[in-house]
């Protein structure tokens, strides 16, 4: 008699988001030394010029702060703030259309078993890691500065930048895989970024604006976080408007995210 042996059946296994991580591993390791200013030098000028050296001029009563024992303390929040926003922005618009329509990145990752909904993920999981890392960065050298009077403030600080960061980030990469020239990044920089950074609260309190452009502040994304970001920071928290800046930036992100996974089909899949 003669034995029969049987070949294992091997099932394919489908790749996931994961895979593409290290992806996005290599290609920061390749580019990061072109962050470093952008993401780390540039905000620290901004955090001497307007915390330290204009702040020093600045004598007000910490209510007319939000709480925040100095001008320093009430606008490094907000600045942080803005700078994970502006992370946000950056890595959503003319890196996405490079890997749309000049480097056909995302047909040649499309050409493999992965969906739409892996590649995105996995290049929002690296936008998370580039946010984080700013923020890490900035609010482990700012806490030396006194600016957070809890012991818990910073960590809820960085988790706030984060969020901030996903809300702003994935409504423009909406915009941007629908794109068919990058002309109109320099519109969203100029209309709708810098106008968020300088009216949201950043530096000076939206209470101050008029009527009508303070219900707009507070309507704006960036004005969420950095409420959040003040009330983590000075432990004083009202609850209702946290729970609300909170839901508008979680809303924000996911309808960014089904605006995002609906553009990729339509563009890329035939």
């Amino acid at each position: 008699m003669t034995a029969t042996t049987t070949t294992p059946v091997r099932t394919a296994v489908r790749p996931s988001p994961v895979h593409l991580l290290e992806y996005w591993w290599t290609v920061y390791k390749r580019t990061w030394r072109g962050s470093v200013i952008t993401s780390f030098v540039s905000p620290w000028f901004y955090v001497v010029a307007m915390g330290v050296l204009l702040g020093g001029f600045v004598q007000a009563d910490p209510a007319t702060l939000e709480g925040a024992a100095s001008y320093l303390a009430f606008v490094v929040p907000g600045m942080i703030c803005a700078q994970s926003m502006q992370v946000g922005f950056g890595e959503t618009t003319y890196p996405v259309m490079g890997m749309r329509k000049w480097v056909k990145t995302y047909e040649a990752q499309l050409a493999t078993p992965l969906r739409v909904s892996d590649i995105l993920i996995a290049h929002i999981v690296f936008i998370l890691f580039r946010v984080m890392t700013t923020a890490v960065v900035f609010t482990v050298v700012l806490s030396f500065f006194d600016i957070f009077q809890r012991w818990w403030s910073a960590p809820l600080v960085i988790g706030v930048q984060v969020l901030v960061g996903l809300a702003a980030a994935l409504p423009i990469y909406a915009y941007a895989v629908r794109a068919e020239s990058e002309s109109g990044f320099s519109v969203v920089f100029r209309l709708l970024m810098i106008p968020l950074t300088l009216f949201s609260g950043s530096f000076f309190p939206i209470t101050t604006l008029p009527p009508v452009l303070e219900f707009a502040a507070r309507l704006s994304p960036l004005w969420q976080g950095v409420n959040l970001a003040r009330m983590a920071s000075t432990g004083l928290w009202d609850w209702p408007v946290a729970a609300y800046n909170i839901a508008y930036l979680v809303l924000l992100a996911g309808a960014g995210y089904l605006l995002t996974v609906a553009g990729m089909r339509k563009a890329l899949v035939p």
